[in-house]
């Protein structure tokens, strides 16, 4: 397996040292490196990247403001030559923080957690890829929805809208038992008006998750359950 690497460092002997690492270490690829946040924002959007080194001193545009305006994030290790910001690293999810000039054998150490995880999820989604169901769109038609593509479902009374990244479908069937035709290990109710995925929750604040951006509030009658399951996650 090979994990697809990109460096974003406005320091060109960092960006150097990073690159005679990664050519060390069997199963990265380094696929571009940018000096600038600003500059790597469309190659991430139009390009799969498992993982990312990132400084955090940059002009323009920092780091960790950089990380906040990515919705679909890679796994991330942080470089950079101040030990202060490292817990506002692991606020923001990243997998490891790396102060300069990072010794090798601490640089192994976070790559190898990168590429357990990428082993590890790769397994999951094999076993998840293609699992779908038809949903009754009108009297005639049934569309196929592969369950990996849904975001959420959301309650209209009787109807629920069942929303993925491209197109969201109206179907005449109640919340409760369309969640109860779902996989209970990857969907959860939050809401007496919203189920949602479990893989798809970008943020968790007070009573709130985020998805694809937008927030959704969290029931209280279903608050403890959903943050427990959540972060055991």
């Amino acid at each position: 397996m090979m994990l697809k690497c990109v460096i974003i460092d406005d320091e060109p002997l960092a960006v150097d040292v990073i690159k005679n690492y990664i050519s060390q270490i069997k199963g990265l690829e380094i696929i571009a490196s940018f000096n600038s946040a600003l500059d790597s924002l469309e190659f991430l959007q139009e390009n799969e990247v498992d993982l990312m080194f990132l400084d955090i001193n940059m002009p323009v545009l920092d780091g960790y403001s950089f990380l906040k305006s990515l919705s679909n994030k890679p796994q991330v290790i942080i470089t950079t030559a101040h030990e202060e910001y490292a817990v506002k690293g692991y606020e923001l999810e990243i997998l490891d923080y790396l102060v300069k000039p990072i010794p090798f054998p601490r640089f192994l150490k976070a790559v190898n957690k990168a590429i357990k995880n990428c082993e590890e999820n790769k397994g999951e989604n094999d076993d998840w890829k293609g699992k779908h169901l038809f949903l009754k769109i009108n009297k005639k038609k049934m569309k196929k929805v592969y369950l990996n593509d849904i975001l959420l479902v959301e309650s209209l009374k009787d109807y629920i809208k069942v929303i993925t990244p491209n197109k969201n479908y109206i179907i005449h069937q109640t919340l409760s038992s369309f969640t109860e035709s779902l996989p209970s290990n990857r969907f959860i109710r939050i809401h007496r008006s919203y189920t949602v995925s479990l893989d798809k929750i970008e943020a968790l604040e007070g009573n709130s998750l985020e998805i694809n951006g937008k927030r959704y509030v969290i029931g209280r009658s279903y608050l403890s359950q959903v943050k427990d399951i959540i972060l055991e996650d």
